[in-house]
């Protein structure tokens, strides 16, 4: 199972088999992402790895793999080396991978959704039409062949067929006023206010999704879509009616794959309402827009599959982002990255940021399988207001570094901040925490993702488990900011 992404941004967190990771720089701090110190900053000796890294001698799955984003790579020149796109290039130094260990079960390893040249990555209608017309020649020509056989003397009267032709169509859904809560009254709703985004390099570009968010032109999308315009590119966005502006990123952050867009020179545009991510239940019917493979204003269907999934992908410079998504089975594909998931009212639950996909090789397509992960609305929209007002974001944080192995038994302590909120609860390093609240938490990653979700200055329940002792203790910890 793979879990694509088309900007590759060169992270690899594997550990070569027979390698500890519990010695120095294989912490991984709750606070930050799997390259963080206290700092907030990128740190080479901290955190390395993600929960997505074998342990020692564990086996590594090539079966599969995890990939966030859609936004789609369009190429230069064919054949052109991908390093030689400077800051938008998607594989500045060739697919990698992460594994992890499950026990002995598969799962999934982290590599990126390979890029495409535009003619083959982008679908067009003229494309599908001539498919259409190749298999009509090859059909018609089998049906003439079966018609001259039977025609010989045979009954030739058409009266009765040309009858049934003439007759009205059927009356179908068409002209009438769509049910409450329908897919195509979503649709209606939701489509003005859904984008296509474009970002252009010297050498390349890429393609993905996004909700405007405020009448003034504000969008929200995915960093890995606009991250070539951070960097010297240029950058368009397609109005739902067809019309093209020009937009600016107003900021982004990669460790949790949020960016904010502001399409230029805009006014009184249609745009989307936050839903209440929380309240979101397993099974409840929701509606994904985007625009994947480049078909613009594409409208599919699906249910909550699962809430809570903590799932890692590449991003450029060696970091990775971490969600704590939502997974759906509506199909989501190569170009919904940005693009709103939204309930049955129309309003924005998820933001459309990863897949899994079965193929193994990365270099090869991968589509949906009904394995799709969006960042919560709750979360989004708390990046969105820091990202437009402070220009960058901040996260709550229990002040521990916790160990990157992963045995689903919980997330190991491997160093306390001194002062933090962890130290102030009594928390020291060897704890294994395995609950916050009520909440399972199987590993680092979970911990991390469980922390960031709440609201600065909340008070949270952890079930913890010192390494002797197999009796669970409450402990209530505080969570600060970074």
């Amino acid at each position: 199972m793979n879990m694509r992404n088309d900007d590759y941004r060169g992270f690899d967190g594997s550990f070569p088999e027979g390698t500890s990771q519990e010695g120095p720089g294989k912490a991984e701090p709750v606070h930050g992402g799997p390259n963080f110190g206290d700092t907030g900053q990128p740190n080479a000796n901290a955190g390395t790895a993600g929960p997505y890294s074998s342990d020692a001698g564990a086996q590594e799955y090539g079966t599969g793999s995890y990939s966030q984003g859609w936004n789609q790579p369009r190429g230069g020149a064919e054949g052109a080396d991908p390093s030689a796109l400077g800051s938008q290039a998607p594989y500045p130094q060739g697919p990698q991978t992460q594994s992890f260990n499950t026990q002995g079960q598969e799962g999934p390893m982290v590599t990126p959704l390979p890029p495409q040249p535009e003619q083959k990555k982008k679908i067009g209608l003229g494309a599908a039409t001539a498919l259409a017309a190749v298999a009509a020649i090859a059909a018609g020509s089998i049906a003439g062949a079966v018609v001259g056989m039977n025609s010989g003397g045979g009954n030739n009267d058409t009266s009765v067929v040309n009858e049934a032709l003439k007759a009205q169509p059927a009356n179908n859904s068409t002209g009438k006023e769509p049910e409450k809560g329908s897919v195509e009254e979503v649709a209606s709703k939701v489509l003005p206010a859904v984008v296509s985004i474009q970002t252009m390099t010297r050498t390349g570009g890429a393609e993905g999704s996004g909700s405007v968010i405020s009448p003034d032109g504000y969008v929200l999308t995915n960093h890995h879509v606009v991250a070539g315009a951070e960097h010297g590119g240029v950058m368009q966005v397609t109005m739902n009616d067809g019309s093209k502006h020009d937009a600016d990123v107003v900021a982004s952050d990669a460790n949790t794959d949020v960016a904010i867009v502001k399409i230029k020179d805009v006014k009184d545009l249609p745009f989307l309402q936050f839903g209440d991510s929380d309240s979101v239940a397993v099974g409840q019917e929701v509606v994904a827009v985007g625009s994947p493979l480049g078909l613009n204003a594409t409208v599919t269907s699906g249910i909550v599959s699962a809430k809570n999934r903590p799932v890692r992908a590449s991003q450029e410079g060696g970091e990775s982002s971490l969600i704590d998504a939502i997974q759906t089975d509506a199909a989501v594909n190569p170009g919904n990255s940005g693009g709103p998931l939204v309930d049955r009212d129309g309003n924005i639950v998820g933001m459309n940021s990863m897949i899994a996909s079965l193929s193994s090789n990365s270099t090869g397509e991968g589509g949906s399988i009904g394995l799709g992960f969006a960042i919560p609305s709750n979360f989004a929209k708390r990046m969105a207001d820091e990202l437009i007002n402070d220009g960058k974001v901040t996260h709550p944080t229990l002040g521990v570094k916790v160990l990157a192995r992963d045995d689903g038994n919980g997330a190991r302590i491997a160093g306390v901040e001194p002062g933090g909120p962890a130290d102030k609860a009594g928390l020291k390093e060897g704890d294994i925490v395995t609950r916050v609240n009520d909440r399972l938490i199987e590993n680092a990653d979970a911990l991390i993702a469980a922390a960031r979700s709440q609201d600065f200055g909340a008070t949270v329940t952890l079930e913890v488990t010192r390494e002797d002792s197999d009796e669970p203790r409450q402990v209530e910890v505080t969570l600060s900011g970074e």
